[in-house]
């Protein structure tokens, strides 16, 4: 009898199906939640891959739970209806006719096109805002400013001195802007329990029925602390957490976290987004990760390859 011989595209995918296997036993029944933003939502072949990814999770036992942005649809949509954009320290100010755009955008344009996407991919998505079952429950945000400046302002000033700078903090009013106060699991166990994806726009629901907007970053965190998720999965424009000479750093904790901080590493936009990772860690998620969304199947390499795509933050 001939021996036979292995096709080398075929070796291939066995490896990589024998890899992922001990992650798909581990992680069965688990919860991961997604933050889903950045060009992985504006690519056409990225929203098909992500789609994919997040389709096959679901079908492999695992129960993920997607979280999305839409800043730039927003922004784009208040610029076609001639609404001004204001941003106090990178926050959008959110007045009454702001707030009604957000809720549009969110809860409507961008929430059904992702759930049609994964509906598309073979899943079973719906989409909620926070408001529904009073699943996000927020509190209007204090923001402590720094300043603020019109969109697309970009003007040299002379400098000058704040009130922060002589000890006195400034409390600004930036509307309909809010953070979580609590998350209603309830809503999602009902959804994960008869096999649907949840899709969460991040608008929530303050004590008097007002409405809030909030940063997507942050509602995928509070819901994976809320839920002891197995993960917190962060989609960006970045490879992840990067060193001076650009290499992607991974396996931190929170004092090494801290210490990237304190000495520059990790600044700018990544520092949000590491506070939120480290909060969800500390509230009992196992594991947090930002992950470069311009990979094709980013998600499916973090959680299923020895390698994964990004920086991994553990408690």
């Amino acid at each position: 009898m001939s021996e036979a011989i292995p096709h080398p595209s075929h070796d291939g995918t066995a490896l990589v199906l024998t890899e992922a296997l001990p992650y798909i036993q581990r992680f069965h029944g688990t919860t991961i939640v997604i933050k889903y933003g950045g060009n992985a939502m504006e690519n056409v072949e990225l929203k098909r891959a992500f789609a994919r990814d997040i389709v096959l999770m679901k079908l492999v036992g695992m129960n993920p739970i997607v979280v999305h942005g839409g800043g730039p649809q927003i922004g784009d949509l208040l610029d076609r209806l001639g609404i001004p954009t204001r941003f106090v320290d990178g926050m959008r100010v959110t007045d009454a006719a702001t707030m009604d755009v957000v809720q549009m955008v969110l809860g409507g344009l961008v929430n059904k096109d992702i759930v049609s996407l994964l509906n598309a991919a073979g899943g079973r998505a719906v989409g909620v805002t926070g408001k529904d079952g009073e699943l996000i429950r927020a509190r209007k945000l204090k923001l402590v400013s720094r300043g603020a400046q019109d969109a697309g302002e970009a003007k040299e000033t002379a400098p000058t001195v704040t009130s922060a700078e002589i000890g006195v903090p400034e409390i600004i009013d930036i509307g309909h802007v809010g953070e979580v106060d609590e998350v209603n699991a309830d809503v999602l166990d009902a959804l994960i329990a008869r096999d649907f994806i949840p899709v969460i726009a991040p608008v929530g629901v303050g004590p008097d029925g007002e409405s809030y907007n909030i940063n997507a970053d942050f509602v995928a965190g509070a819901v994976a602390g809320h839920l002891q998720a197995e993960k917190l999965i962060l989609l960006t424009n970045t490879p992840g957490v990067l060193d001076p000479e650009g290499n992607t750093l991974t396996g931190l904790d929170r004092s090494a976290v801290d210490a990237l901080i304190a000495d520059g590493t990790i600044e700018g936009g990544m520092l949000p987004k590491v506070d939120c990772a480290i909060a969800a860690v500390d509230a009992g998620t196992r594991s947090a990760h930002i992950i470069d969304g311009r990979v094709p199947h980013a998600v499916l390499l973090e959680v299923l390859t020895d390698g994964g795509v990004g920086t991994l933050i553990h408690g």
